[in-house]
């Protein structure tokens, strides 16, 4: 083989694994979800149609034939009852067969669609004129040839003949008379079996024209539903595409309640969950821009200002450094706090004693500053949490009591539960939360007016609402009545399930704010 041969045989490879595959497959994959589902529906829905007209069609025609041969029994039988009486000319028995075929035509009243004919040494024999006969069957040579060479001896059973006219459904009746040697008669009643299916041809006519129309109103019903049924998938495409980096605030209209309407429901869920993540980076790079540019400012200017030959500048200028490297590093810390907030692992929940809980952070709280640190109320229920994240949590809150309290005043922590709510909380004596900062506090980088420390960065109750928000709680804002005293309670809501022995029970437990 050449080498241009080699080539060309190559060359021929694309062609010949396209050509593997089967047109109606490279028809169907242009065509449109829609329209292969209403194909599929339209093609079984024919081949329904078709299989039950096809199945009643025989039937009928079954029965059709059944009705022919038993008509065609009777004849037989009356054709023997005329053989077993008398001659009526003569009053004695039947002599010749010319007489017992006049006698069997003259009884017999043809039907619809039905002719008798009687042959007598081969050759048809009349008695009655053509206007009597529905079909005169001796008009068709074919057919009379092919009476003419059945045997005197053949068996009576009901047979088909076709010939260049029709096609015949018929009895064939030997006669045969000892006293009359020479004469060998055969008695035939026929139906036209084409006439008689005729009928049940143009009834299967109607029922294809009823079938045509019933296939188009399956089509334009089908049309209709299937488009209603892939409406989500059509809105989803047209959501994905208008989707951005940027904006991904668009979301798919649910009404259903069938699978594709869940499909839209999880993908709506699955964009709340890609838009709450974006937001989360975009607020984390913005938060980290924002807070580090004034340390990394002031390190750099002191920096730039520093006396290398001063040994006293030298430690002014590293301390303070060192001073900022660690508030940064206190920002970083709580800015990923925040950022992996909505992941499902940053809660462990486990059996926790509350009591317990309310004991270990009272002591730790102690070691905040100078204080009268008080448990006010303490619940003893086994509730599902993370110990480690609540305590946090509540220890920011007593930080906050600390920072904004003045040194010897009381703050009073308490754990109680009201119905199926776990409610942790703290109480300061301190200046109290203005209520047009109520909400406000718990942005992040937010500084209420009682902030009174200017390195602060606004992170501590942002870090609470989200460990609340992690336990599927929240955090608020109460004030105490004013015969109280001044002061704040911060609430740490989370929901309570009372544990005994591995088994949920609900809790009642309640206890007021001291």
């Amino acid at each position: 083989m050449s080498r241009s041969a080699r080539a060309g045989g190559r060359a021929d490879l694309p062609g010949a694994t396209t050509g593997s595959i089967p047109a109606y497959q490279r028809t169907l994959a242009h065509l449109t979800v829609r329209a292969r589902l209403l194909t599929a529906v339209v093609m079984l829905a024919a081949l329904a149609v078709m299989i039950t007209g096809g199945t009643a069609f025989a039937l009928q025609a079954r029965a059709t034939d059944a009705r022919i041969d038993n008509s065609l029994a009777r004849a037989v039988a009356a054709l023997r009852s005329v053989q077993a009486k008398k001659d009526p000319s003569t009053g004695l028995p039947f002599t010749t067969v010319r007489a017992v075929l006049y006698e069997g035509v003259r009884n017999r009243v043809p039907g619809k669609n039905e002719g008798v004919v009687a042959l007598l040494n081969g050759l048809p024999v009349y008695w009655a004129g053509p206007q009597t006969r529905a079909v005169q069957l001796e008009q068709d040579l074919a057919l009379v040839s092919a009476l003419a060479a059945i045997p005197a001896d053949a068996p009576v059973v009901a047979r088909t003949i076709s010939t260049p006219e029709t096609q015949y459904r018929l009895i064939a009746v030997p006669v045969l008379l000892d006293g009359d040697p020479v004469g060998r008669g055969l008695f035939v009643v026929a139906f036209d079996r084409a006439a008689e299916r005729s009928s049940l041809g143009s009834t299967f006519v109607m029922y294809s024209a009823v079938g045509l129309a019933a296939l188009a109103v399956i089509a334009c019903v089908a049309w209709f539903v299937v488009g209603r049924l892939l409406r989500p998938i059509r809105l989803l495409r047209d959501t994905a595409r208008r989707i951005t980096e940027s904006d991904l605030s668009e979301r798919i209209t649910v009404t259903g309640k069938d699978d594709l309407s869940n499909l839209a429901r999880t993908v709506n869920a699955m964009l709340d969950r890609l838009e709450r993540a974006f937001g989360s980076q975009r607020e984390l790079l913005d938060d980290v821009g924002h807070e580090l540019r004034t340390p990394l400012t002031i390190v750099r200017g002191h920096l730039e200002l520093l006396d290398p030959d001063d040994p006293d500048d030298v430690r002014a200028t590293q301390a303070l450094a060192l001073d900022e490297l660690d508030r940064m590093q206190r920002l970083v810390d709580d800015l990923m706090t925040l950022a992996t907030a909505d992941r499902p692992d940053f809660v462990q929940s486990a059996p926790t004693d509350v009591g317990r809980l309310t004991d270990d952070v009272h002591d730790k709280a102690r070691g905040l500053g100078h204080r009268r640190w008080v448990v006010a109320a303490r619940a003893d229920v086994t509730v599902l949490l993370d110990a480690q994240r609540i305590t946090q949590a509540w220890l920011q809150l007593l930080a906050n009591a600390h920072r904004y309290s003045s040194p010897g005043s009381t703050v009073r922590l308490g754990s109680e539960v009201s119905g199926d709510r776990l409610l942790l909380w703290v109480r300061d004596e301190g200046l109290g939360v203005p209520p047009e900062e109520a909400d406000r506090i718990f942005e992040r980088f937010h500084r209420g007016q009682a902030d009174r420390l200017s390195h602060g960065a606004g992170l501590g109750l942002p870090i609470v609402a989200a460990i609340a928000r992690a336990h599927h709680g929240r955090v608020f804002v109460e004030h105490p009545p004013a015969n109280v005293g001044p002061g704040v309670v911060f609430v740490l809501d989370l929901p309570a399930v009372d544990l005994v022995d591995g088994e949920p029970r609900p809790v009642t437990e309640l206890v007021e704010y001291l």
